[in-house]
């Protein structure tokens, strides 16, 4: 018998409206849970939903600034842009990168060597920054991809100003250059914090002045905020902030001078430098061999670098700041200075000259560059004779640690302070240097062969100049620049380099010794350079050096006819004028050339004639009867 079962109307109402409430209770909390996220998205989130929103409709394209011209200090224009055209590509609109580039390669017909460069960069760089993958495009290639443009997204040809040196090779060691900004360069600039600055840039200051004043040539980065369709096109322009272009730069240089030097040195290798003693602005800046910077504006390739790298001249080295050369007798009017100031010797005493010099308890000799000697010398005819002995006694008297302390304070084994940073200290030896260096205590020996500017002492053409710049003022230290000032017109804004504590010595006449002792190497009747100026109409005053590049047995006799042509002397030459008021040191250096005297002095006279004179394309006077030092 089945059980008849009764609806209970109370608990099923009770069920029902439990049910109902937590119905209602879901519903109301799925519509304020709505209303939050709608909150939180309209109201909270306002700002970065509409920046999101205008990141998809504008688009910000930075704008480079034009670098700023370099010009001599008579307004000659020396570093200048031109108007080019380069193809570049953007990575995330291109479905295969690598396969576009090779299609671009053949249709433009550009060097294939590049690919991997610009793929490297690729991997390096955000995908929505564009690459370049060709500059200087000429006429031609830029009609042939505007034929194709369309079987290439995100590749377009844009203009832009490209650096140009109108001097070509003549200033390459003093301006530097510009080049592709590479992976190395961008990570350098992302740590200096300076990676937006550079956004639309493509080059970067790579040498000379060109690096060095990058910040001020470089300019601020403008931009323009655009509006974009779907596909990217530009509709309109919203905002325009303009680049702020680059400073102008002034050089000290006198393109004229520089041309002068220039032409002197065709077929030689060495170097030029001529200067203010006064303020350290330096006037020509000749480096040779040299080369043309404006194939590492467009790209150098392989090959050129190459051939530049595998030259015996060596193309590629700053003469005049990274060459480290012996300076030879250059220094004995320096050393005098120290001798005089330490007591060593006064200006009339006196000392016999002989063919050899000895170091007392030894057997080794020390000849002189004469083979007969020079007999009685003061200081004044050491210094015009170029008298060996006369220096290797003083040298052995004063010691090594008074010479290395003496010459530090004219700037020997020191950068010279010049405004670029391919610059090389030199090895102004010393007891301490000598024992890292070689492992091996300092020998008297070694400071006889140092008294005269050889030995381990090497030293750079900037390190002669600024030495010899410090004896014409006295002791006044200057610093070597290159930098005149920046800006236009009347606005210019000096560079001024920093002072330094001068030398101080004991007696201020101890300067005008060594100064008369010059004079008499150009105007006395022993002097090596006394051939080369004659007939100067003005008064100046100099000293030559012939610097050994390989040592010679005791009893040897120099022969040049039986040395291999790299193992000659090199010459040099350090000049002033005028000599009561100097205006202008010339350091003059040869590689391999032979006697300072004849080979080096005619060129420092040829230079000096042309500051002083305005001889710019007189004949250098070959005089065979120039002395040897």
């Amino acid at each position: 018998m089945s059980r008849i079962a009764f609806k209970n109307q109370v608990l099923e109402s009770a069920l029902f409206a439990r049910r109902m409430w937590f119905s209602v209770f879901v519903i109301v909390l799925m519509i304020a849970m709505l209303f939050a996220n709608l909150y939180y998205l309209q109201i909270v989130q306002y700002q970065d939903y509409q920046t999101r929103s205008n990141d998809n409709r504008i688009k910000v394209i930075p704008n480079a600034p034009p670098r700023g011209l370099i010009f001599d200090r008579n307004g000659v224009l020396l570093a200048e842009n031109q108007p080019e055209f380069s193809l570049e590509i953007i990575p995330e609109q291109t479905t295969n990168l690598k396969q576009t580039i090779q299609e671009l390669t053949d249709l433009l017909g550009l060097d294939p060597e590049n690919i991997p460069r610009i793929l490297t960069e690729a991997r390096h760089n955000r995908k929505f920054n564009p690459l370049t993958l060709a500059e200087q495009l000429n006429e031609e290639q830029v009609a042939k991809f505007s034929v194709n443009q369309y079987r290439f997204p995100g590749c377009s040809i844009e203009a832009y100003l490209k650096r140009h040196y109108p001097y070509a090779d003549e200033l390459t060691h003093a301006l530097g250059y510009v080049a592709r900004i590479n992976v190395k360069d961008l990570q350098r600039l992302d740590k200096e914090g300076k990676l937006a600055n550079y956004a639309a840039t493509h080059d970067i200051g790579k040498q000379g002045v060109e690096k060095y004043y990058e910040d001020e040539l470089h300019g601020q980065a403008g931009y323009q905020e655009v509006e974009v369709n779907n596909k990217g096109r530009v509709l309109r322009t919203l905002k325009y902030q303009p680049p702020q272009a680059g400073q102008d730069l002034y050089l000290s240089i006198d393109s004229k001078l520089q041309k002068r030097g220039y032409e002197l040195m065709q077929g030689r290798k060495g170097g030029i430098i001529m200067m203010d003693p006064r303020d350290g602005s330096i006037l020509a800046f000749v480096s040779a061999p040299s080369y043309d910077p404006n194939i590492f504006v467009r790209g150098v390739t392989g090959k050129e670098y190459s051939a530049l790298l595998n030259d015996p001249a060596r193309p590629l080295i700053n003469r005049i700041s990274q060459g480290g050369y012996a300076p030879a007798s250059t220094v004995k009017p320096l050393l005098a200075v120290m001798g005089l100031n330490e007591g060593a010797i006064t200006p009339t005493s006196r000392y016999f000259g002989g063919p050899t010099f000895q170091i007392p308890g030894t057997a080794r000799k020390f000849r002189d560059w004469r083979r007969g000697g020079h007999g009685w010398l003061d200081v004044y005819r050491a210094i015009e004779v170029s008298a060996d002995t006369f220096f290797y006694d003083l040298a052995y008297r004063v010691g090594i640690d008074k010479i290395n302390e003496y010459m530090t304070r004219f700037g020997f084994g020191n950068y010279s302070g010049l405004d670029i940073y391919e610059e090389s200290t030199g090895v102004l030896p010393s007891r301490d240097w000598k024992l890292k260096r070689h492992r091996q205590p300092w020998f008297q020996g070694d400071t006889i062969s140092v008294g005269i500017g050889q030995g381990y002492w090497t030293a750079t053409l900037i390190q002669l100049a600024r030495a010899h710049s410090i004896l014409t003022q006295h002791g006044r230290i200057i610093t070597p620049h290159l930098g005149l000032a920046f800006g236009h017109g009347d606005k210019r804004q000096p560079i001024v380099p920093p002072e330094q504590e001068p030398i101080k010595v004991k007696d201020d006449s101890y300067w005008g010794v060594s100064l008369q002792g010059m004079y008499l190497v150009i105007n006395g009747p022993e002097g090596s350079g006394r051939h080369a100026f004659a007939g100067a109409p003005y008064k100046a005053a100099g000293k030559s050096g012939t610097a050994q590049i390989v040592g010679m047995k005791e009893n040897q006799r120099y022969d040049a006819s039986k040395i291999k042509a790299e193992h000659r002397d090199n010459a040099l030459f350090v000049s002033f004028a005028p000599f009561d008021n100097p205006r202008v040191v010339c350091a003059v250096i040869l590689e391999n050339a032979g006697g300072g005297g004849k080979n080096a002095a005619p060129i420092a006279r040829a230079m000096l004639d042309a500051y002083l004179l305005g001889k710019y394309d007189a004949d250098v006077k070959d005089d065979d009867e120039a002395a040897a030092h």
